[in-house]
Parts: C-alpha cells; sequence; structure tokens
C-alpha cells in the first residue's frame, strides 16, 4: 500500500519521490508536469526498485543540510546496503548545471547482500511500458519524444530480467539524456554526489534561520527551492497529482502547475530566509503573465512553462493512490475566476521595488506595468469569484479574495511613495480605503462576532486569518482578536485546524488543512496567545514524515498524512511559524 513515507530529490529541473523502502514511487519527465515514468504512487507499474533478501530494517535520512537522500537496507544475515539518492545541481562554468539527470549509488557497508533491482518505466501515464534497447553498459527507452538513457557498471542482463543477484561492490546507476557520458558511471556519480553536497551546504549557510527548529527550516527550504522549476521561475504547488485529501474524497487534483497564490507564498518564505535567488526567478516568470494578461483577467495558475491551457483529463490507466481515483492531469482552477490573485501578484514581487540586494532591481517601468493589475483588483473586489479554495460550483464575494485586492492597491501605493511618484501614490492609497471601508463594512458579522467567509455570510473560513499578516489589521484589532478566537472554537480539532467545515462541490471536509494550521499558529502568537502558539507549533512538526516533508491534509484523529506531496504551502507554515515563534538568537549568544 502507497503512503507517503518518501523523500524528495531533485535540482530545478526535474524531481523525484523516493520510498523508505528504496523504491522510486514518482519521477516524471522532462519536468515536474511530464510524464511520469516511475509510477507506483498511484497505482502503476513504472519501477526503479530494489529488493533485498531477508530485509529486517530500514532507515532513511538526507544528509545534513542536503538534497542528498541516503536509505539504508539492512538483511537478517547482518548485510548492510546503503542507496543514496540525488539529483546533479552545482556550479559549473559559471553557472548551475542541474540535468534532467538522477543518480542512484547502492553502496555496500557490510556483508555481501542479495538483490534484485528492477528498472521498467511506463509511459502514456500507465499505458505502456516503455520500449528498451540494450547497450553493454546502459539501458536505452524511447518512445516518441520521451527518450532516456540509464548507464550503470551493475550487470545489465540482471536489471533487465529482474533476476537477483550478490552484490559484491558498490554499483550505480545515472538515468539522464540518451547519449554517452564522458567518464566512468561510478567516477562521474561520485564527483557529482561530492560536487552536490558542497552545492546544498553552501546554500544553506547562506540561509538566515532562526535560532529555533533550524533542521526543521532548513529541510523546509530545501524543499520548497526543488519546487522551483528555474528554466522560467514558476513553481509547482506540488511534486504529484491526485493523492485524495481523504480516504474516497475524489478531491484529486494535479499540483504539478504555478498558482500564483502558493507562489507568492513560497517566495515570501525565502525571502524572509534571505534566498533572493527564487525572488529574482519568480519576478521573470510573473511579469510574462503580467504582460499575457494585458490588464485583463489573470488565471489563478499557469503551467511552469507559462502554459494557460491546463485542460483537466482522467487517466484511466492509473487507479490511483490506495486505488482511490480518479487520477487527474490538467487543472480545471485554470478556468476559474479568483480575485485574490491580482493582490498576490503584486504582493509577490512588491519586496523587489524596495530589496537593495537584486542584481536588476525593478523601477518606474516596472510599476506602470504593475498598474493595470491594480485596476483589475480595485474593479472585481465586490464580485462572487469562486475564492481561494476553488469551489467548483459556488460562487460568493468571498472575504479572502477581496483582502487581497485590498493589498493589490495598498502595495501599489507604498511603491509609489518609494519611487517618489506622489500622485500615483495618492490614488492607490484612495482605492485601497475604499476597499477597506467596503470588507470592514460586509464581512464583519456582529452577531457572531467574527469576519466571515464571504460578505454578509454566516460561516467561517481559517483564510481570513491571514488579514494581520498582510497588514490589513493589526493583530490588537478587537475584531481580529474576536475572529481568532470564533475560528479557534469552530474549525479547531486539537492541534489540527479546518479551511471551513461547510458543504462544498464534493461534501464536507474531513481532513484538515495543514497551511491553515500554521496561519492559526501564527494568528495565536500575534494576539498574545504565545505558549499556545508554541505547542500547537511543536505538535503539527510532529506530523512531519520520517524525512521533515509534510503534504497538504491531516487526519486529525490518526495523524495520517493526506493530499498532494510535498505541498509549498505547508513547508512556507514551517518557516513563517519558525521565525515568528523562536527565540532570538541574542537570548543565546
Amino acid at each position: 500500500m502507497s503512503t507517503l513515507d518518501m523523500g524528495i530529490i531533485g535540482n530545478g529541473t526535474i524531481a523525484g519521490l523516493v520510498s523508505a523502502d528504496g523504491d522510486y514511487q514518482w519521477l516524471c519527465l522532462p519536468r515536474f508536469d511530464g510524464e511520469p515514468v516511475f509510477n507506483q504512487l498511484l497505482g502503476g507499474s513504472g519501477t526503479f526498485n530494489v529488493w533485498i533478501d531477508g530485509l529486517k530494517s530500514r532507515s532513511q535520512t538526507y544528509d545534513a543540510n542536503t538534497a542528498i537522500l541516503r536509505t539504508r537496507l539492512e538483511a537478517e544475515d547482518d548485510a548492510i546496503l546503503e542507496i543514496v539518492d540525488f539529483a546533479p545541481r552545482f556550479e559549473n562554468r559559471g553557472r548551475v548545471f542541474r540535468p534532467v539527470s538522477v543518480v542512484r549509488r547502492f553502496h555496500v557497508i557490510s556483508g555481501t547482500p542479495r538483490v534484485r533491482i528492477t528498472l521498467t518505466p511506463e509511459t502514456d501515464w500507465g499505458a505502456r511500458q516503455l520500449p528498451s534497447v540494450r547497450g553493454v553498459n546502459h539501458i536505452r527507452f524511447t518512445d516518441g519524444e520521451l527518450a532516456f538513457r540509464v548507464t550503470t557498471d551493475a550487470p545489465v542482463s540482471y536489471v533487465l530480467s529482474g533476476t537477483s543477484f550478490l552484490l559484491e561492490h558498490d554499483v550505480s546507476f545515472i538515468l539522464g539524456a540518451d547519449e554517452s557520458l564522458t567518464d566512468t558511471v561510478d567516477v562521474i556519480t561520485l564527483d557529482w554526489e561530492e560536487r552536490t553536497r558542497k552545492y546544498w551546504s553552501k546554500w544553506s549557510r547562506s540561509l538566515a534561520v532562526p535560532f529555533e527548529w533550524q533542521d526543521a527550516t532548513i529541510r523546509a527550504a530545501i524543499t520548497l527551492k526543488l519546487c522551483v522549476f528555474e528554466e522560467t521561475g514558476g513553481i509547482v504547488a506540488a511534486l504529484t497529482t491526485s493523492i485524495p485529501e481523504h480516504e474516497g474524497s475524489e478531491r484529486n487534483w494535479d499540483y504539478r502547475y504555478c498558482w500564483i497564490r502558493d507562489a507568492y507564498f513560497t517566495v515570501s518564505a525565502l525571502n524572509r530566509l534571505s534566498a533572493m535567488g527564487t525572488l529574482e526567478h519568480y519576478m521573470r516568470w510573473v511579469r510574462n503573465i503580467v504582460a499575457q494578461s494585458r490588464g485583463g483577467h489573470i488565471q489563478p495558475v499557469y503551467g511552469i512553462g507559462l502554459e494557460s491551457d491546463l485542460t483537466e483529463e482522467h487517466a484511466t490507466h492509473l487507479p490511483g493512490y490506495r486505488g482511490m481515483g480518479p487520477v487527474r492531469r490538467g487543472n480545471q482552477a485554470a478556468e476559474h475566476v479568483q480575485h485574490d490573485v491580482y493582490g498576490q501578484v503584486v504582493l509577490g514581487v512588491s519586496q523587489s521595488f524596495f530589496d537593495h540586494r537584486l542584481l536588476s532591481p525593478p523601477g518606474i517601468a516596472e510599476f506602470h506595468q504593475l498598474e493595470p493589475v491594480g485596476e483589475r483588483a480595485f474593479a472585481v473586489h465586490d464580485t462572487p469569484d469562486a475564492g481561494i479554495w476553488e469551489f467548483r460550483t459556488i460562487a460568493n464575494v468571498h472575504t479572502s479574495s477581496a483582502i487581497m485586492c485590498w493589498a493589490a492597491c495598498d502595495r501599489l501605493s507604498k511603491i509609489a511613495s518609494h519611487l517618489c511618484l506622489p500622485d500615483r501614490a495618492t490614488y492607490w492609497t484612495e482605492r485601497a480605503a475604499i476597499i477597506h471601508q467596503t470588507i470592514m463594512e460586509k464581512a464583519w458579522n456582529p452577531d457572531i462576532g467574527a469576519f466571515t467567509a464571504a460578505f454578509c455570510g454566516d460561516d467561517l473560513d481559517a483564510s481570513v486569518l491571514l488579514m494581520a499578516e498582510i497588514g490589513f489589521l493589526p493583530p490588537t484589532d478587537a475584531r481580529y482578536i474576536a475572529t481568532v478566537d470564533a475560528i479557534d472554537k469552530t474549525l479547531r480539532e486539537g492541534n489540527h485546524v479546518y479551511r471551513y467545515k461547510t458543504e462544498d462541490d464534493f461534501g464536507r471536509p474531513k481532513t484538515a488543512f495543514t497551511a491553515c494550521t500554521f496561519w492559526h499558529i501564527d494568528a495565536l502568537f500575534r494576539v498574545g496567545r504565545s505558549d499556545e502558539a508554541r505547542e500547537m507549533f511543536e505538535s503539527v512538526l510532529a506530523s512531519r514524515n520520517h524525512v521533515g516533508l509534510l503534504s497538504e491534509d491531516v487526519d486529525p484523529v490518526t495523524g495520517d498524512l493526506w493530499g498532494n506531496f510535498p505541498q509549498t504551502y505547508c513547508m512556507v507554515g514551517i518557516i513563517n511559524s519558525a521565525a515568528l515563534l523562536s527565540k532570538p538568537w541574542t537570548s543565546v549568544v
């Protein structure tokens, strides 16, 4: 049975998921949203697996402060095998080397383990196995435009036939372009591993981490970095598709695309740690989106290559995670109207106007390119949309969307002031004030004593907690404090928080949304309930899997992880909450 006990490897071009048994569960080529050639996660037979005779125990860890994954398998006869998995990423000739390639090294620690290594990639979303052509030290897999080569110093005959054999010395595999290597596979593997280790160690050292929860923060930051498609700057919401939000829910979505909302949170979190490279990459992606929109509608989600057509289809040859279909590719959310996107476009790039560290900071021209986004936000701030949770058949004037429209105008006014454009600053300040007044009048429900999910509504929604984080209200405001209390009583179960508890297109949610739990933790801290916030934070950290990763949802009763994995929203929450709650460095040094 598939579980989310997996680690992620990647390099900004591709990413793979490896189970605690050392089996590849998921790998898409040639990029995050491509063909899943290894697809066991969703019930397929595409594999790159290892079996060891007499398995007694297993463990999996990351090398400290890197994206190098190490799986240790121990047999009953005391033979020990270690599998090292990574995607090469390092500085080479003045640029970052990040090929469409992954590396596996099987390292014999003790004894002579008897193993079977299986390599059977699939194509057409599980419909058929990829044709293979054997070479002396490699196997070529080709099917139309999909072509790659696996080069190895293991016996090719054993790998192709699935024959078990005694592993008497280390062997390596490099999955990459369909071309010959420049040296032997063992030499290249060890060289790439060391250079990749140095790259990640150096990158991690550059992070401005909080004093407490350093390991959790660094792991979250590396994971977010692995979700950035650096060719374009797009950031995927997660690396998987169709892992349901709870058992049998059919809430199975394809998250391998760039939601402007999720990307904004990712960029903000990495900026908080002083990882500025992601902001620079993302600025390019967003500017292209703004140019495409020409002041009109902006989709909530695009492909990582700026694709606007993400037509949703069912992949019928894959049974789904634990047999729970459907498996979806594409996402109908690209067709939705979600007004919060305009605020997140502006919020996502606003720091770049003020940060002196950027090599090419934006200026007046870029500000004027953003102004149509603000105009759109002002025009739609009090009109119905699908909301932050992307309801498919429900439309309301959602409070969280209106708040983000306010943020677009508010940040434009601040940018205009910074650029010494007083007339534009006044213009956008007035627009922001109008939206602010509208929200205060229509989203506050005095009978409930809270800001509600929609204008003139009665239901609660955890997304309104963000109003203090983005500066819509100070956390000392009595109405905000009352809203935090109401959400605490209504949407919280134990130390987990639901998005909402009302019926939606698929019924009533049965799992808590992890990002909302982090938002609530931050809100508790801001309103002065710091001890409770810290206890809640420690509890949600305990929900992570064995290598420190989180998925979209958690079952409050069982603690099981559900939803797409690893979800950027959740890893962002770790960084933001740790930075907010941590004791200062000055308290100990």
